[in-house]
């Protein structure tokens, strides 16, 4: 079992991350189950895919999995041959995520403080992770993606969208008392985050929502020049 004290961020005091934190260590079993490995939406496979594609064309550098969760999206980018890790909040999904993927590498972490040395990545994917971030700390997050990513490298990201930001705020998910925010936003206001931080925009794509889900999804993949 991963030990709750280890390697946790050197921002984790922040109440955000603290709640985030806890609020998925007593949701990761059942989330884990809700969102099983290969359950891909084939746009989303198809997105991660060619985003893995010119991660490739720029080099071996490898690619941090921000948010991992469970490990599914670590595992398919490595089944796509990139050497990819992933970075969770919470000791309990990187757990999970160890003792479902043995052989990749997943430690604990927050995208707003990566331990992580100076232009070292050729990419960045940060999959419904931004969604718990408050717009005051996305300068900090989209600074650390800048700072880690090798010049060239590129970063994804993907969350649910709606033409009315604003933030959600659960009590219980999966039966189990929870603390979590969740914050909708557009493509354009996150474009503006990483332009600000000084990525450049590559594409943005959105698409409507799919069985269950009752938001739309947006990808935005920007790159470092």
């Amino acid at each position: 079992m991963t030990d709750a004290t280890e390697n946790l961020p050197a921002d984790a005091t922040e109440p955000f991350l603290r709640t985030t934190r806890a609020s998925y260590d007593a949701i990761a079993k059942d989330y884990a189950a809700q969102f099983p490995a290969g359950d891909w939406h084939p746009l989303d496979r198809t997105v991660i895919t060619a985003f893995a594609e010119l991660v490739t064309r720029h080099g071996t550098a490898p690619v941090a999995d921000l948010g991992s969760g469970p490990g599914h999206v670590t595992a398919l980018l490595d089944e796509l041959g990139i050497g990819a890790f992933g970075v969770d909040l919470s000791p309990a999904m990187v757990a999970l995520a160890r003792e479902s993927y043995p052989r990749l590498r997943f430690h604990i972490g927050s995208m707003t403080s990566l331990d992580l040395p100076d232009a070292t990545l050729g990419g960045i994917l940060a999959l419904y992770s931004t969604i718990h971030v408050p717009d005051d700390r996305l300068p900090a997050a989209f600074a650390e993606f800048h700072r880690t990513l090798q010049p060239g490298g590129h970063a994804l990201l993907a969350f649910q969208t709606t033409d009315s930001p604003g933030r959600l705020h659960l009590p219980e998910r999966f039966g189990h008392e929870i603390d979590l925010d969740y914050y909708w936003r557009t493509p354009e206001q996150m474009t503006a985050f990483l332009t600000e931080a000084g990525l450049e925009l590559v594409a943005t794509i959105r698409r409507e929502p799919a069985g269950e889900e009752n938001r739309a999804r947006a990808f935005v993949l920007a790159r470092k020049g």
